[in-house]
């Protein structure tokens, strides 16, 4: 039995020293072996979300709130995947492709064939973005306003763990060809957030990655639990053949 144990730490040592070799671990997500560029700053005024299909819209026409539908402010009137909502009055309109404050003057200028003088209001109510990794809250983050930046995402998502690599923090989001991008922010260093974009906008995904120490500790977890579980069921027996001697 002890030439056993003996046995399966060795194969359990050459397995972990093999991954660490690897530089590659499956527990890490967004592994690259190319620097990822970050993109230069971007002005904050000039960020503006463009609605997309299956977006939910809050609409309100303030001289006539009859004209709202009852549900339409609770859980948003949905853009269809052509791009289109469906409207008291000017009926079928399509929205997608344009700024929140756009498809509003789009909408007043379409009622004034039937309304005097109309003000409407237009907001986007499903914008969010996505927080994964070593966050203590993974998950989703509403945007109240029509950007965050990265570190406001974190702060709403709890702040980082203990185990979260600062250096390592990555964007991904799509292009207007809808070509996934990504790009690295490092927290650690006060001259690499001046020079970064920082702002994240509506669908942008957040992930934080793990130190190497939890990726090690993870995969060891991985490694181990076989020969626990072996160890758990050969346990009886050494029991009952020590007791026979």
């Amino acid at each position: 039995m002890k030439k056993l144990v003996l046995s399966m730490s060795a194969i359990l040592i050459v397995l972990l020293l093999s991954a660490c070799e690897s530089g590659r671990s499956d527990y890490e997500l967004m592994q690259s072996q190319k620097p990822v560029k970050s993109e230069a700053k971007r002005a904050v005024g000039k960020i503006e979300y463009l609605i997309q299909p299956n977006d939910r819209l809050s609409v309100l026409i303030y001289q006539y709130p009859e004209l709202t539908p009852t549900d339409m402010n609770t859980k948003g009137l949905l853009v269809n995947s052509r791009g289109y909502i469906s409207l008291p009055l000017i009926h079928q309109v399509k929205v997608s492709g344009y700024s929140q404050s756009g498809a509003a003057r789009m909408l007043e200028s379409r009622y004034k064939k039937y309304l005097t003088d109309p003000s409407l209001n237009l907001e986007v109510v499903n914008k969010r973005v996505y927080v994964l990794g070593e966050v203590k809250k993974p998950g989703v983050v509403q945007l109240e306003n029509e950007y965050m930046t990265i570190l406001q995402a974190i702060a709403s998502s709890g702040g980082l763990t203990d185990q979260a690599q600062r250096d390592s923090v990555f964007i991904v989001n799509q292009d207007g060809q809808r070509n996934m991008r990504m790009r690295k922010v490092d927290l650690t260093s006060f001259a690499s957030l001046q020079s970064t974009n920082l702002m994240i906008k509506p669908n942008d995904i957040i992930y934080v990655q793990p130190n190497k120490w939890k990726s090690f500790r993870v995969a060891s977890d991985d490694f181990t639990a076989p020969f626990e579980t072996i160890t758990k069921i050969a346990a009886p027996f050494v029991t009952l053949k020590y007791l026979s001697d």
